[in-house]
């Protein structure tokens, strides 16, 4: 994507919202029809693969909530300004009715009988003429009026359609973001009741590992930023290590992982779009031998995790529930793409 969007004012933390619902949403979904935990014949090692997969899918979800909570939005904002159309349309058309209604009456008030009866009662037959000719004006001008006035109809009842469609489009939109939050939610409280089924030890030494070696900043190297504009999203991004992953957020006090990066950028005045599928084309691809600070870079074959390239083989990444935002080594997982803003 060449352009970048422009950044919408934020008048409520959306982290701290979306942390509230999630919170109490994952509470009930916990309560919910769930597996009771590993199965008996699992291994430990067996259950931490299954919750690491299970954060997996729940990030694809994540993503797809992301992407439908945006078009929601864009939706919404879409909807208010064709109802705004349509008002101003239904204005205009009562203006031209009330203007026809004013030259209908001075018509029939100035001549409401046959031009030559009228002439040859006229007192005053040059006088009538000239009465004429302002006459014939205003029909011209009527006739205008009413035309234009068919056409201004045409036009709000193709608007009045239009905001419909959109309005139908919006609620099929709210279903599909609703939809996605059950699924992310359904994922979240499997994968804890996977780790509640752990022993104390076990949980301890998965917790140990999701974090190991992440207190302390490692070397980044000296390799420089792309841009000016990177530069600034590194540091909004180094800013945000040791704040918690939530899913659905894009900071400042919590984050899923491209909420993490479009939470930085956007400290840069940059624009960036909600999705990691997205983000990944808001810029040129680079190879990731030739990445630098403050490229962006996508996981997996479907793009569904996204970190920020930060120097020396290292990344910033919001990973999963649980693990805060942490550098990580840029190799983690199947590098997809990288992506210079």
């Amino acid at each position: 994507m060449g352009s970048h969007r422009r950044i919408a004012p934020s008048g409520q933390d959306r982290s701290t919202r979306v942390t509230v619902l999630s919170a109490a949403a994952a509470t009930a979904a916990a309560a919910l029809a769930a597996p009771a935990g590993a199965a008996p014949q699992d291994t430990p090692a067996t259950t931490k693969a299954k919750v690491d997969r299970l954060f997996e899918q729940a990030e694809k979800a994540t993503e797809a909530y992301n992407k439908a909570d945006e078009r929601t939005d864009t939706l919404r904002e879409q909807v208010e300004r064709v109802k705004d159309s349509v008002a101003r349309g239904q204005e205009r058309i009562n203006t031209m009715r009330g203007a026809l209604g004013s030259l209908a009456g001075a018509q029939y008030r100035s001549g409401g009988i046959d031009p030559s009866l009228a002439l040859m009662l006229a007192s005053d037959p040059d006088g009538y003429l000239d009465r004429a000719q302002t006459l014939d004006r205003i029909s011209a001008r009527q006739a205008a009026e009413l035309t234009d006035l068919h056409k201004a109809q045409r036009s709000l009842a193709q608007e009045r359609t239009e905001a419909g469609r959109k309005l139908a489009e919006l609620e099929k939109s709210r279903t599909a973001v609703a939809r996605h939050k059950r699924s992310v939610e359904h994922k979240l409280a499997k994968a804890r009741k996977l780790l509640n089924s752990l022993s104390s030890r076990d949980r301890d030494a998965y917790d140990r590992a999701s974090r190991a070696g992440r207190g302390q900043t490692p070397d980044l190297g000296s390799a420089g930023p792309a841009s000016s504009r990177a530069a600034a999203a590194i540091a909004a991004a180094r800013s945000a290590v040791g704040r918690p992953y939530v899913w659905g957020a894009n900071g400042p006090s919590g984050f899923d992982c491209s909420g993490l990066t479009q939470w930085s950028y956007a400290q840069a005045g940059v624009g960036l779009p909600r999705t990691s599928q997205a983000q990944r084309h808001a810029g040129r691809q680079v190879p990731l031998a030739q990445a630098q600070p403050g490229d962006l870079v996508a996981y997996r074959d479907d793009a569904s995790h996204i970190g920020m390239y930060m120097g020396n083989g290292q990344v910033v990444h919001a990973p999963y529930p649980g693990a805060p935002v942490r550098y990580d080594p840029v190799g983690m997982m199947p590098v997809s793409s990288v992506t210079r803003i």
